[in-house]
This record gives C-alpha cells, sequence and structure tokens, in this order.
C-alpha cells in the first residue's frame, strides 16, 4: 500500500498523472513549495548576514551532500573521501544525522542526562551499533571503514565537539551535510545524480530539489555521478552557469563482486550472467540498480520494490523468498544498504547476495587528490 501511494505521488509530482485529483494535489504541493523556499532562503540569509552564526570547531571540516532527496551516490563518495584523507594522514571522523535511525527512549534518556554522548556507530576499532540504531548509510560505512569513528546525532555542532575530544579528530566529514550550514566548514563536496539531476526543477514537496539549484554556487567541489553512458556534457554546462568556480569530477558507481549475506563468501560479477534473479531493494532510484544487474548479464525473474529506507520484517522477506522458491530462481539479489535491514530467514531456501559497488572518478581525479592535498597539508 505505502510503495503504491509513493509511485502515485511520484507520478503525480513528475507530472505523469493527469485528471482532477492529480491537479489539485500539485496545486497545494505548490503552494508549501513556495513557503518551503521562503524557509530555506530565509535561514540561509540569517547566516550570511550575521543574524545566526556559523559555529567553528577549530579543525578541517568537509561537507559532503547533494541538493535534491534520494540517492546520488552519497555514501561511496564518503568512503572514497574518508580513506584518501585518512592515508594521508588525518585523524577522520564520520559525522552522521542517522536518518531514519531509532533508539529507545531509555537510552536517550541516559546519554542526554549524564553529559552529552553521540551514539558511537563504531569507535574506529569496533561497529558498536546495528543499522536500526545507527541508520542504514551509518551502519555501511562502519562496516566498510573499520579504523575511522563513526558518530551519529541530528547536531553535528556537538558530536563534531565530542569527536575532538574523545577521538583526537583532526578532520570531520559531514555525511549529508550541505544543508548543515550551522557548521563553517572548508569544503563543500556536493553530489549531482546525473540519471536525474535536479528533478522537475522545483523544491519540495512539489518536486525533489532541497534548495535552489543556484544555491550550487555554495559548493567547493561538484560531483557528477552515474554518469556511465550518459551525455553530461550539457549537465556541465548547467552546473558551470550555476557555480563557474566550483570543480567538476566526474564519476561512475563499478560493481565489484556479490556477497552471500548468510556466509560471507564473495563472487565474481559473472557469476549471475545467465541466472534467473529475484531483485529486492528500498532504495530512492531501484531502477538504476535493475538495470545495472541487467547489464552483468542477469534474468530478472521477479522484482520487489519498497519505499527508501523501508525497515523489512521476517514476514515480508520470507514471503519474498518463498515466491522466489516458486519461481525458482538462482538466487535473490539486493543492495548494501538494504543487505543491512534484511532479517535472516533459516533455512534460506534461495540464497541472497547483495552488490558491493565502489565509486570509480572517470574524469577530474586530479582536482581530487589536489582536494585531498589541500585539506591534508593545510
Amino acid at each position: 500500500m505505502e510503495q503504491k501511494l509513493r509511485d502515485y505521488i511520484l507520478d503525480v509530482i513528475e507530472d505523469r498523472r493527469t485528471g482532477r485529483a492529480a491537479g489539485t494535489i500539485r496545486a497545494v504541493l505548490s503552494g508549501f513549495s513556495k513557503v518551503y523556499s521562503v524557509l530555506v532562503q530565509g535561514r540561509i540569509r540569517m547566516y550570511k548576514i550575521g543574524v545566526f552564526r556559523k559555529k567553528t570547531l577549530g579543525c578541517s571540516v568537509i561537507s559532503v551532500g547533494n541538493i535534491t532527496v534520494g540517492g546520488t551516490g552519497k555514501t561511496p563518495v564518503v568512503e572514497m573521501m574518508a580513506r584518501a584523507l585518512k592515508d594521508g594522514g588525518r585523524k577522520v571522523v564520520i559525522l552522521s544525522r542517522g536518518y531514519k535511525s531509532r533508539e529507545s527512549k531509555v537510552k536517550r534518556f541516559f546519554r542526554r542526562k549524564f553529559g552529552y554522548v553521540p551514539r558511537v556507530v563504531s569507535d574506529g576499532k569496533k561497529v558498536l551499533l546495528d543499522s536500526l540504531e545507527a541508520g542504514d548509510e551509518p551502519h555501511m560505512l562502519a562496516n566498510n571503514l573499520p579504523d575511522i569513528p563513526v558518530l551519529v546525532d541530528r547536531d553535528r555542532v556537538k558530536s563534531g565537539a565530542y569527536a575532538i575530544r574523545k577521538f583526537g579528530a583532526d578532520t570531520l566529514l559531514l555525511d549529508d551535510g550541505f544543508q548543515f550550514i550551522k557548521l563553517r566548514r572548508k569544503y563543500d563536496l556536493v553530489l549531482i545524480d546525473c540519471t536525474n539531476p535536479f528533478g522537475n526543477g522545483r523544491l519540495l514537496p512539489r518536486g525533489l530539489l532541497r534548495e535552489p539549484v543556484k544555491n550550487l554556487a555554495r559548493a567547493n567541489y561538484i560531483f557528477l555521478t552515474k554518469t556511465s553512458g550518459k551525455d553530461v556534457e550539457a549537465i556541465k554546462q548547467e552546473v558551470k552557469r550555476l557555480n563557474p568556480k566550483a570543480e567538476i569530477i566526474e564519476t561512475v558507481h563499478e560493481p565489484l563482486y556479490f556477497e552471500n549475506l548468510e556466509t560471507g563468501r564473495h563472487q565474481p560479477l559473472d557469476f549471475i550472467r545467465g541466472k534467473k534473479v529475484h531483485v529486492l531493494s528500498a532504495i530512492a532510484r531501484p531502477e538504476s540498480f535493475e538495470e545495472a544487474l541487467s547489464q552483468l548479464g542477469a534474468e530478472l525473474a521477479g522484482i520487489s520494490r519498497f519505499i527508501d529506507h523501508h525497515r523489512f520484517t521476517y514476514e515480508e522477506v520470507e514471503q519474498i523468498t518463498r515466491q522466489a522458491r516458486d519461481d525458482q530462481v538462482d538466487a535473490i539479489i539486493t543492495t548494501e544498504k538494504d543487505a543491512v535491514r534484511l532479517p535472516q530467514v533459516e533455512p534460506a531456501p534461495v540464497p541472497t547476495y547483495f552488490l558491493r559497488v565502489n565509486i570509480r572518478i572517470t574524469a577530474g581525479a586530479r582536482d581530487f587528490a589536489d582536494c585531498v592535498s589541500r585539506i591534508c597539508y593545510s
């Protein structure tokens, strides 16, 4: 039901629905967008003229974010940047707001009652929280970066101060931080998904933009993601018009291998060539994931889509695995982000794998290296 409602609203937003009901919804959403625009731009203006003051923590702060809602491939870029900075000798801590994470009221009470402590997803030695308490992306980052602390809190000023005090951080990496203008940063890295750069060009809730596209002028580096097979020249020209000073870095999402959720064993990419698979995902743009599997040679015998960040139940997964077995598929394939939210069905009638994806720079590698050098040697 929630998936059908989501699809309907997206169709209305993207003008794929006609009729009186769709037109009425668009008119109402347009009104809310105007209010939202005034609030967003007003808040930015208050910081610009000094009514609100930005906080400074005395160390390098780097933000990785986007200007639209939905998946732009931000987590792999955060991971790549964190590794590069650590390899350059920096003491890095990742700060996330932990979107859709949950915390019990008891834990929250004790955490706030006896001195401020953010949720520590990883202390740089071991992962301490599951995906429910940490959120999908922070949990993924903690798993993939075992030697880099990951903290979760809505207030990145407080969690940043804790990172400096507790972990000796000299570099703070803000995951999804472009709109968190409260904290002064050294560089803003903004990601644009080339499969859907600015949605329909409208602000939330009538469109997908978190703020007007002209605000890209705040960015120092702009990453064009998912450029594989896309004509990005028009997007690049638009980005240059909006921000002539920013360096533009082009990237593709590069599949690495499949990992069995039960055994942890890796399989090469050609493992699914010619095989029947059932695709399971709860991400913003499942079409890109499904297309990637098709390009790897898989036959998509079944597809299960849920809304972004959906928390899977045991009953849902059991039903999907039962359907996959009845369809006689060879495997269930999901994303790495979704894998951390899948309850284990035992015995599993069909093996489940997630696709491990890396980010690869196809143009602008020198600009990225220069960015890392400026941070490491400043």
